[in-house]
């Protein structure tokens, strides 16, 4: 049961949305998670060889995480149940310089810290958490367009499944998606403080810029030929290719495009694979030639992710610990995507980080609230 009139609204189902959810959810606290997408997962995707999402998939988003940089995530992942598996490295990395040069083979080094990859994908998580959540609070297809804040709460304003606009009031809003997203699709009455609207406009949306192609076999030939699957291109379009072999088995590379947004949109989705599957012809032999299927992944053209601004790379958003709302709207809302973490920012490990922090703020608002109010009924038995 809540201890407050109105529910705290979250926008935006991926790890961070969802992660905040649980938290606030766990301290008794009504909540309403908005999700635009008809899946949750945000940039946390996970599919099958036909595209479909998966509980066995392939990354088409993030894929590692990294337990001894980041602890907090590691123990998430831990007290979730999770399997995780170190991403496959043994054997030699190619490196392809020239277009009409071969390949060349170097002896490969582990890392260290190894890169972990969680067991049927990082999608994974995602179920994990929402499994752990009210099933009605949960509310799919459902885009947030407005904010309208009073004396007492926020005014929400978003288009349902159905297409309709609806309003619901908040004691508080979490908005769990990219800075510059929040800045590009939800009006604030009254205005976010320029400063504050600029900083957004800035910060690059992680994963935004990028695209990923991958190509799945019947069973992982490289590694027969002593190849870690890991290889670094000057030709392209794949700019770095790693294994991408699943847990269970399943066969597959995967590679970073190294072609911008803008060339990537005007060469179109068919090119691209083409080339690419060539390029890990040329890089890994004949037996690449003939995958039994691909995948690509064009995050700049998804726009639940990216706005026209992430069609021009801007680096890795970097850690601020200045707040992320002025003075107006301090009081009411939170952010909490990835990009907003103190210390992770544009990692898995940031999206935990920052809602953990805004769950925290929140709950702590909400409790102070409460313990002022002789007629909560938390103070009242």
């Amino acid at each position: 049961m809540s201890n407050y009139d109105r529910p705290v609204v979250i926008v935006g189902g991926g790890v961070a949305g969802l992660t905040a959810a649980l938290r606030i959810h766990r301290a008794g606290i009504a909540l309403r998670l908005l999700e635009a997408r008809s899946r949750l997962g945000g940039r946390v995707l996970s599919v099958d060889e036909t595209g479909q999402v998966s509980s066995d998939g392939f990354d088409l988003g993030p894929s590692w995480f990294w337990p001894e940089m980041h602890p907090a995530f590691g123990r998430l992942v831990e007290d979730l149940g999770l399997a995780s598996f170190a991403q496959h490295d043994d054997g030699d990395v190619v490196l392809q310089r020239m277009p009409n040069g071969p390949p060349q083979r170097y002896g490969g080094l582990a890392q260290a810290p190894p890169s972990m990859r969680l067991a049927g994908g990082t999608a994974s998580i995602v179920s994990a958490l929402s499994d752990a959540l009210p099933e009605e609070s949960i509310e799919l297809g459902v885009r947030a367009t407005g904010a309208r804040l009073d004396s007492e709460d926020v005014e929400l304003s978003f288009v349902d499944v159905a297409g309709a606009v609806q309003t619901c009031r908040a004691s508080f809003v979490v908005f769990a998606l990219p800075p510059r997203l929040l800045e590009a699709t939800v009006a604030f009455s009254p205005p976010i403080d320029a400063a504050s609207a600029t900083r957004w406009r800035a910060t690059p949306t992680w994963m935004a810029p990028h695209a990923k192609f991958f190509a799945l076999y019947d069973r992982p030939f490289w590694r027969e030929h002593g190849l870690s699957g890991s290889a670094q291109s000057m030709v392209g379009p794949l700019a770095e290719i790693h294994d991408a072999t699943t847990a269970s088995g399943k066969a597959a590379l995967f590679g970073f495009v190294g072609i911008s947004a803008e060339d990537r949109a005007a060469a179109g989705e068919a090119a691209i694979v083409t080339a690419s599957v060539r390029q890990l012809t040329d890089i890994f032999g004949p037996e690449a030639a003939k995958p039994r299927a691909t995948l690509f992944k064009d995050w700049a053209a998804d726009p639940l992710t990216a706005t026209g601004r992430d069609r021009i790379p801007t680096g890795h958003p970097m850690s601020d610990r200045r707040r992320w709302v002025g003075q107006d709207w301090g009081d009411r809302i939170v952010l909490a995507g990835s990009e907003t973490s103190v210390r992770d920012s544009g990692y898995l490990a940031g999206a935990v980080d920052a809602a953990e922090n805004a769950a925290a703020f929140v709950i702590a608002r909400l409790q102070k609230s409460v313990q002022r109010d002789p007629l909560s009924p938390a103070t009242n038995g």
